[in-house]
């Protein structure tokens, strides 16, 4: 299934039948309705979408090109560590070579790790990608068998593959099947963001920040993205 590049990124959007398909991102009722619960359910919330009321929490999802869960893993491996552009730049590479789509799983393991590093991949994360890829081959992986799965066993599916960790997992889940109640714990800008605006005098830990989502819950997604968004409107 080819999945060619829409005209304005270089990230790759998916096809059926030849038609474009995206994930239809959350209608903005369901969005009013998740932050009308954030705002009595949390009140550092509530005075971040009253200082931000133009605030769009999903913008950095509709900027994308839809991901299928392949996709947004390699993505997501690709990221680790590094900058969203950066990734972007080398995920940009790898489409390139196969002519302007994102390469299959069948397509990925006939690339040798040299090829990939030739790409811009490191080493390891050369030989993470290689490893989902062989798993949606032999079916131990599959979009359709993940969607099904509760948030905690698909990442424990994911989880599985050497090198790929709860914040690759939850970030392929979140791009690829927009999944409304996971929070990155261990994500840097996110505890960047939840230590200024709760006046905290340290960086909170993946625990602590954990401990707070259980508020938000069940919209963590959400409340997530919008503590992001307020971030980068104040750099």
């Amino acid at each position: 299934m080819q999945r060619p590049l829409a005209s304005s990124t270089s990230i790759p959007v998916r096809t059926i039948g030849g038609k474009l398909e995206r994930t239809k991102p959350q209608e903005p009722r369901d969005v009013r309705l998740g932050l009308a619960w954030l705002r009595e359910a949390d009140p550092v919330l509530a005075t971040v979408i009253d200082e931000h009321p133009a605030l769009d929490p999903n913008a950095w999802i509709q900027r994308m090109p839809t991901l299928d869960l392949f996709d947004a893993l390699v993505f997501q491996v690709i990221g680790q560590q590094i900058s969203v552009i950066a990734a972007t730049a080398i995920f940009a590479r790898l489409v390139e070579r196969f002519d302007g789509r994102a390469p299959s799983p069948d397509e990925l393991v006939d690339l040798d790790p040299e090829t990939l590093r030739e790409l811009g991949l490191s080493r390891r994360k050369a030989n993470t990608v290689l490893d989902p890829a062989q798993r949606f081959i032999d079916g131990r992986l599959s979009e359709a068998g993940l969607s099904k799965l509760t948030d905690d066993e698909a990442i424990r599916q994911l989880t599985e593959v050497k090198g790929i960790g709860p914040w690759t997992a939850k970030g392929a889940l979140l791009i690829a099947l927009q999944r409304p109640n996971l929070v990155r714990t261990d994500d840097v800008a996110l505890r960047n963001s939840i230590q200024a605006h709760y006046g905290l005098h340290h960086l909170p830990d993946p625990d602590e920040v954990a401990a707070l989502a259980k508020r938000w819950s069940p919209y963590g997604s959400l409340a997530s993205s919008l503590l992001l968004a307020a971030a980068r409107r104040s750099e």
